[in-house]
């Protein structure tokens, strides 16, 4: 049976692996070297509390990427969702199009991500990402745009869905407080009471020459829990050796990435860690990353009970919005934020 063509929102013609598409030789994924023999660790919710509290800590020092299992989530939920991003992405362009923007800063947007080269202004991923804020509480479609609607996702699914990644959330945060030698409310209380918290859904078409370009470039985020495709590998990490391995999906399992911000605060026990998409030749994939971060007025910094003259402190503090704001002009590199707050001894 014939594939149906896909069309990016903002594109008229079928997508088609053009030279807007094609990464410099230089650049490129060399799928042959990414290592399939490491993983990332792969932890389940169920342990005993002490255990679960070291099988973390290690992770975050070793990976800054793990697996949760028995995480608590419907599995049916999860289902549910997935189909929901996946009808999306294949509505007609038109009924997309209304959403698309390259303001990264947009709260509901539709978009691409682009890689800038030399020689070339830029390469456009092989991938489609919708954005959109979310909120563990029941009045969720609150803070979603009305006008425009995001066509074909039900406000009560995204909701049922937000409210479980909410409570989720808050217990990864006390684990990974309590494996920084803190109380389990530590590192909520210096991410704030109002966080930022960011749902993209990612959408990676089928690509027929995958060695050519990237799903997603290279690139670190917030605290992220991440569900993705059963059937499709496309996550790749960097270990801190400088190795790509591969992330495979496991059934029933979430993602979870620790990001910058966990990086600066643990004053740099935990790593954030480089990672990427692939895509795939055959089958399309899908994710669903649900980010939290500080809102842009809180400070960040090292927590003080992790700061001594053995271990100075490894960042300044700022304001988010400060590291918000760096972000953006990063736009299109392989970005460098959390480097650019380093102390200067």
């Amino acid at each position: 049976m014939e594939r149906a063509s896909f069309f990016l929102a903002n594109g008229c013609t079928p997508l088609s692996l053009s030279h807007d598409f094609i990464l410099p030789a230089h650049v490129r994924p060399v799928l042959s070297s990414v290592s399939t023999s490491i993983t990332v660790p792969v932890i389940d919710l169920n342990d005993k509390q002490s255990s679960l509290v070291n099988k973390i800590s290690d992770a975050c020092q070793e990976y800054g990427f793990f697996h949760i299992i028995n995480h608590g989530v419907p599995e049916e939920l999860c289902r549910r969702m997935m189909a929901a991003v996946s009808d999306f992405f294949k509505l007609p362009p038109e009924e997309r199009s209304h959403l698309f923007t390259d303001d990264k800063t947009k709260p509901l947007r539709v978009s691409n991500y682009y890689l800038k080269v030399e020689g070339q202004d830029k390469v456009t991923m092989w991938s489609e990402t919708l954005a959109h804020p979310w909120h563990a509480s029941d009045d969720f479609a609150n803070f979603l745009p009305r006008n425009p609607p995001i066509t074909g996702i039900k406000l009560e699914l995204a909701s049922e869905y937000a409210k479980e990644i909410g409570w989720l959330m808050r217990r990864l945060l006390g684990l990974i407080s309590q494996g920084m030698g803190l109380k389990k409310d530590r590192l909520r209380e210096r991410l704030g009471d109002k966080p930022r918290l960011v749902s993209q859904a990612n959408y990676y078409p089928p690509c027929p020459q995958p060695e050519l370009t990237l799903g997603l470039p290279a690139h670190t985020d917030a605290l992220t829990v991440l569900m993705q495709s059963e059937d499709v590998i496309g996550l790749q990490v960097m270990t801190k050796d400088g190795e790509w391995i591969a992330v495979n999906p496991l059934p029933n399992a979430f993602v979870v990435n620790i990001g910058d911000q966990i990086q600066v605060l643990s004053n740099g026990k935990y790593k954030s860690v480089h990672h990427r998409a692939i895509t795939n030749k055959d089958l399309e994939r899908v994710s669903i990353a649900m980010f939290y971060g500080p809102n842009k007025d809180t400070v960040v910094g090292p927590v003080e009970e992790l700061v001594d003259e053995e271990h100075p402190p490894m960042y300044r503090s700022y304001r988010y919005e400060e590291f918000l704001e760096e972000f953006h002009r990063q736009e299109g590199t392989r970005r460098r934020v959390k480097e650019v707050f380093e102390s200067q001894h």
